[in-house]
């Protein structure tokens, strides 16, 4: 390769002039370019050929040959299968079906439309290694005005002490929904509610990790949500069964944080659900969060429908997939289809954690680009862009035309940044 660093401009001048400037950008990823070059470079060879070349270029014509190995090197490497495999898991997914039933929003699941849904897979342990104490699943289901959710949670205490609104709720035992509708992990709601029906709504502009605006006095207009309990609430003398919450969102505030301006059928958006626990004490016949010998509190439990895989359920771009489905569907399906860069995009903030905790810990080494990676057969080839104003991580979907990139705020765009 010493000779291609050799190279007199001149060199470059001529090469320059048999590729055309518009070949030159498809250098190292047009084979049949290269093909075409060491066939002319075979004529190149000729001495007859060489006596025609004016004396600057015949000099050094013999140093440009010399590092045709080398480009060839070059490009064989920008095509070559990347040697370090991955396995991703693709985060859960659901189907919701539409409806035209009336439903009632009463924390009961009785409604004809209800009782045709399926439930989701029972949630698990949010780093998804342990086994929940107790079950916890939901449905969703959608029409013109609303989408709607219903959660059952098995619980034989059931209590509560939190009754203002946009208190932190998850100080009490919760069901958490988290909504980015168009998945670009910016710009997403989250949404607590406890066994007294006590409601926190937050709008987030981005994740803890990118420094957000949480705005705490966001509120969903027109949410509507009840509560029932199979049992007696904040009665520590009786087993309870468990305690169900019944929600409907308006279309017309979910989608402030969506392009669109109708409902998303036949659309996909990335959700979570979570369910916070605590461990409690009863201390004159009330419950209360329990502590240790130090008290200090002792640490919730964490149960979710797709697993983060860390306790921080701020990792939008982990969140599952719910598809709204077509009107035209009467029946609920099952399954849908990922879509085609799911992983592509799921491997790129992989990196980009990895890059964002490198930068915010200078004991750490520098990441190498571009990051060559598989999975499931798919090569995945990551870069860098520094800019004025910090560095963006770009892929290319090796499936559609597609470009991916994680801008220097984290946000996730396609095709343009």
């Amino acid at each position: 390769m010493g000779a291609l660093l050799d190279l007199k401009l001149d060199d470059w001048r001529l090469f320059y002039l048999y590729l055309k400037p518009s070949s030159i950008p498809n250098l190292f990823n047009d084979m049949k370019t290269l093909y075409r070059f060491l066939s002319f470079k075979a004529l190149l060879r000729s001495k007859s050929f060489l006596n025609c070349l004016p004396g600057f270029y015949n000099k050094s014509w013999h140093g440009l040959l010399s590092c045709s190995c080398g480009l060839l090197l070059i490009c064989c490497s920008c095509t070559s299968s990347p040697k370090t495999k991955v396995a991703l898991q693709l985060p859960k997914s659901y189907v919701a079906p539409f409806t035209d039933e009336q439903i009632i929003i009463d924390g009961k699941d009785d409604d004809v439309a209800w009782i045709n849904t399926a439930w989701t897979d029972p949630f698990v342990d949010i780093e998804g290694v342990e086994t929940p104490k107790f079950e916890t699943k939901i449905k969703i289901l959608w029409d013109d005005t609303y989408v709607y959710f219903f959660s059952k949670m098995k619980d034989p205490h059931v209590w509560g002490n939190l009754k203002q609104r946009d208190t932190v709720i998850f100080y009490n035992n919760d069901f958490e929904i988290f909504i980015d509708p168009d998945g670009d992990t910016h710009n997403y709601m989250e949404i607590e509610i406890n066994a007294l029906n006590t409601v926190w709504d937050l709008f987030l502009t981005r994740p803890y990790r990118n420094h957000p605006k949480v705005l705490d006095q966001w509120d969903i207009k027109g949410l509507q949500s009840e509560v029932y309990v199979s049992g007696t609430i904040n009665d520590p003398s009786d087993i309870d069964q468990f305690w169900s919450v019944e929600i409907a969102l308006p279309w017309e505030s979910l989608l402030e944080a969506d392009k669109g301006n109708k409902p998303p059928e036949g659309q996909t958006w990335r959700m979570n659900f979570s369910r916070v626990f605590w461990d409690f004490e009863i201390v004159d016949h009330r419950y209360h969060r329990k502590k240790d010998s130090q008290g200090k509190y002792l640490p919730e439990y964490n149960w979710v429908w797709s697993p983060q895989e860390v306790i921080n359920m701020h990792e939008p771009e982990k969140w599952g997939f719910v598809h709204f489905a077509p009107k035209s569907e009467t029946e609920q399906v099952r399954e849908i289809d990922y879509p085609d860069d799911a992983a592509l995009v799921l491997w790129m903030y992989s990196h980009y954690r990895v890059k964002l905790a490198s930068s915010k810990n200078s004991n750490k080494s520098k990441i190498k680009f571009p990051i060559r990676e598989s999975h499931k057969g798919s090569n995945f080839v990551l870069e860098q862009i520094v800019t004025p104003v910090g560095t963006i991580l770009k892929s290319k979907s090796p499936k559609t035309s597609s470009v991916y990139y994680i801008n220097q705020e984290g946000k996730l765009s396609s095709n343009e940044y």
